[in-house]
């Protein structure tokens, strides 16, 4: 029994040798080529080497809100700050219980209109429209019955005027520039169908007229985690994935589509929590079955600040639904894995987000037990042991400050001695205790997946600090 249980831990230790020289070579390929090209586009910006002209695309911005009386009002004045000339605000009230639709009427001086919906897409009926020309832009209220975010998604683009559309939470909001850069991949290529942009916790910054005035690490340690663990997979991988055509999410908080593609292409599917994640790879299966050139880009610059959860509660409850999503969509297109067709966005992306996004936590919790058996029956070194995930939690952690630095650097924020210091304590946390925690609750949230593939459950919110 011994020697058996010997061999399995032999294999055990053969398999995650690999598992984690994969990772960490495509971890240090990716935080790499982000710093490198957020310095790029900073010297270019310097130099004036960057496209600066007068055309505009106009674009609809849909925000779709269910219980955001808290944050609408700020979302939406972040809105009417932007720099952009040309667009439309659409707030999609997906059958509120609280105040969303109210606080939007009085504080816009909107008033009901009869206005006919062309239902190119299927969605849930409105059961009224509001309008406001009293601003820089127009500003549309749906509101209509309960269908989720996808719906709400499908409703907006229903009602929108612009070949555009932008999509953000609304507990969010955009820098004051966000829509001039997260457009220009669009105007350098017309073959680009969607774009998505940088998401940034905006707990701890205060913003005015769309731009940060004072920007500290949050006060609650579990926010400030977040931060660190933002910059690294927003700067990292999507830029490194966005060199080949290999991206196969744009965050739901922040993206920009060509509306008549995706009506093409059957509009956001009800069916999945990660609605984002599926349209977009719904978009690359499209485009490559019709044989139609297509780019789908990130924009780094392009920052949309969003709140992050502050309780663990809430944060699981998150991490929980984007899992559930991830499955969703990774089950419904598997027959991108290792087909030609679809080059590397088969043989990278999906690979990748299969085996260190959807597969990861199984494999991290296996490798505990695993561990945990060796010790039992001792065949474990310790000191190795400790010396091993000593490096581990060093690497990772020298990775997320390098995101974290470069990118606060790159685009001008100035961080306090003291808020350095907190980063540099927490990310060893967030890499050797938060990421273990996660993988427990990713791990788990399969369980009961058929009762509970549709509950969003419900996350605190607080009112952003905007001025």
């Amino acid at each position: 029994m011994r020697n058996f249980i010997q061999y399995f831990l032999l294999c055990v230790e053969f398999f995650f040798v690999l598992y984690m020289v994969g990772y960490a070579t495509f971890l240090f390929l990716s935080v790499t080529v982000g710093s490198s090209e957020l310095y790029a586009a900073k010297r270019r910006s310097r130099l004036k080497n960057e496209l600066d002209n007068d055309y505009f695309l106009p674009v609809s911005v849909i925000v779709p809100a269910y219980n955001e009386g808290v944050t609408i009002e700020a979302t939406v004045r972040s809105l009417l700050g932007l720099s952009y000339r040309i667009y439309e605000i659409i707030i999609v009230d997906d059958g509120s219980t609280d105040d969303t639709a109210q606080v939007m009427r009085e504080k816009f001086n909107m008033v009901r209109i009869d206005r006919p919906v062309q239902r190119r897409i299927a969605c849930q009926p409105e059961l009224a429209i509001y309008e406001s020309r009293e601003w820089k832009v127009p500003i549309i209220l749906v509101s209509k019955q309960n269908g989720g975010k996808a719906d709400a998604l499908n409703m907006g683009i229903n009602i929108s005027t612009y070949p555009y559309f932008l999509c953000i939470d609304a507990d969010s909001v955009l820098q004051y520039d966000s829509l001039d850069r997260i457009v220009r991949p669009i105007l350098e290529d017309s073959s680009t169908v969607a774009v998505g942009g940088a998401v940034r916790p905006c707990n701890g910054a205060t913003i005015e007229n769309g731009h940060v005035i004072q920007y500290n690490m949050p006060k609650n340690i579990l926010a400030s985690m977040q931060v660190l663990e933002y910059e690294r997979s927003f700067l990292a991988s999507r830029i490194f994935f966005d060199k080949f055509n290999g991206n196969i999410i744009i965050s739901g908080a922040f993206g920009l589509f060509r509306k008549d593609l995706v009506v093409a292409a059957g509009g956001y599917d009800h069916d999945t929590m990660g609605e984002d994640m599926e349209l977009v790879v719904k978009l690359h299966v499209f485009c490559r079955e019709t044989g139609r050139p297509y780019r789908i880009r990130y924009a780094p610059d392009a920052i949309c600040w969003t709140q992050v959860p502050e309780n663990m509660k809430d944060l699981c409850k998150q991490r929980r639904r984007w899992h559930i999503g991830l499955f969703q969509c990774m089950r419904k297109y598997r027959n991108i894995l290792a087909n030609p067709k679809y080059g590397l966005v088969s043989f990278v992306s999906y690979f990748y987000f299969l085996f260190y996004e959807l597969l990861s936590p199984f494999i991290e919790v296996f490798g505990v037990f695993a561990t945990i058996l060796a010790f039992c029956v001792d065949l474990i070194n310790m000191p190795f042991l400790i010396l091993f995930f000593a490096i581990y939690v060093v690497y990772a952690a020298t990775l997320s400050l390098t995101a974290f630095f470069a990118r606060t650097h790159t685009v001008d924020l100035r961080l306090r001695f003291s808020d350095v210091i907190k980063a540099v304590e927490l990310c060893a946390l967030e890499v050797s205790c938060l990421r273990f925690i996660m993988a427990w609750v990713r791990m788990t949230a399969l369980i009961g997946y058929n009762k509970k593939r549709h509950v969003w459950g419900h996350i605190e919110r607080k009112t952003i600090d905007i001025k």
